[in-house]
């Protein structure tokens, strides 16, 4: 899987572009989704009669994050990996039906083959069929029921506007605009993968898609006992009051100014939602302060061509060793200042030519690769869990 991503990014024409749509797009459905629950939620668009709509709705909800999850695993790098490994984890606090769920997820005793086989079939079959289906659905009781319209019921008397052609212009409008943003967001911003899946490699610290930042950093505040509370009670208790929201909202009141019970919890929801969003994305992308001479040594990376031989973090050639973590696997500076005055010096046989580099020069090139380590602290401080050979729950947060 990690070989075909590589192919299809380096040698497939327009391979990049294509990946690159088709992650932005997931983006763009995952925001779309939202956005229109969230209207539907404002506009009282769940009451009477259209309480099936909202609740075929809310299983589009849940397929849509099922097809984030399962393709997240597919590219078989590090990040797909033990990010797969803490949520097949997370089922099996569920009570009763966990273990038999995980073992459903894995297919066998550890995340492998079997695992990628499995979520790669939903993915791309069950998941797709299943989506249309309540697509369909929803158009087919929205075409029984009516749109709910304007709050006010004098306003919502269905006129005799036709949805062609007006309607459809509109949603075509909509729609090109963000085809075109995807588009260029594909077109400008590279995706690319982590290294290759490594099981061995337990210190690895995954990072998920921004759409489940919030709810990983909910897991860093509840752990020890009271972790299932985070990984399935919360989960449990929110998706079945939001399947079930048009009868918990007994009130017939449209308007806004009609619901403050309904508007409250709607609005303390995504305030913990957006807040709990922005602190992961401040610790995530915080810019460390950067030595001047390890700037220095990264310009000189980079304008010596290293890259052509050289992989960090996915990004490179393949020639030549990986340099990803070269600070922890070779931390003796002497070496690395030895190696880049005269490669055959310490690396007989290496193809690695000799560059014309001042001492200074050496020094800021050694002081970069010497930054090239596993994640800090900073990052480190992500709840994540593991399953010991014991098939015991070990939960960490560092």
């Amino acid at each position: 899987a990690y070989d075909s991503i590589q192919f299809i990014e380096k040698e497939v024409t327009f391979g990049a572009f294509v990946r690159g749509l088709h992650h932005w797009g997931a983006s763009a459905m995952v925001i779309a989704i939202g956005l229109h629950m969230l209207q539907a939620f404002l506009y009282g668009a769940y009451k009477r009669p259209r309480e099936v709509m909202w609740m075929v709705g809310v299983l589009l909800f849940l397929v849509t994050l099922s097809f984030a999850f399962t393709g997240y695993l597919l590219p078989w790098d590090q990040n797909a990996y033990w990010a797969t490994q803490i949520g097949i984890n997370m089922v099996g606090t569920v009570p009763i039906i966990g273990d038999f769920f995980v073992k459903v997820l894995r297919g066998g005793e550890s995340l492998g083959a079997l695992t990628l086989s499995r979520f790669f079939a939903v993915h791309v079959l069950f998941l797709p069929a299943l989506i249309v289906g309540f697509i369909l659905l929803h158009l087919f009781i929205l075409r029984r029921v009516g749109p709910a319209g304007p709050w006010s019921e004098s306003q919502a008397v269905r006129g005799s506007e036709t949805f062609y052609p007006r309607q459809v212009f509109m949603d075509a409008v909509v729609m090109l605009g963000i085809f075109v943003a995807v588009v260029l967001l594909a077109v400008t911003v590279s995706f690319p993968l982590a290294d290759k899946a490594n099981p061995s490699d337990s210190t690895f610290v995954p990072v998920p898609e921004w759409y489940f930042l919030f709810y990983y950093q909910l897991l860093k505040y509840v752990h020890g006992p009271l972790a299932p509370l985070a990984t399935w009670v919360l989960p449990a208790v929110f998706f079945i009051a939001l399947f079930l929201w048009p009868f918990i909202d007994r009130n017939p009141a449209r308007h806004p100014a009609g619901r403050p019970v309904a508007l409250v919890a709607g609005g303390v929801f995504l305030a913990v939602v957006f807040t709990l969003l922005g602190i992961s994305l401040r610790d995530l992308y915080a810019v460390p302060h950067l030595d001047p001479t390890v700037s220095h040594g990264k310009a000189l990376y980079a304008r010596f061509g290293c890259a052509t031989c050289h992989r960090i973090h996915g990004e490179g050639g393949a020639i030549c060793p990986d340099l990803s973590y070269v600070g922890d696997t070779r931390p003796d500076r002497t070496w690395h200042l030895r190696h880049f005055r005269n490669p055959q010096s310490v690396s007989p046989g290496s193809i690695m030519p000799k560059f014309p580099l001042n001492e200074q020069e050496v020094n800021d090139l050694a002081s970069y690769v010497l930054t090239l380590k596993r994640p800090t602290k900073r990052y480190r401080r992500c709840f994540w869990i593991v399953q010991t050979p014991e098939t015991e729950l070990v939960i960490r947060s560092t």
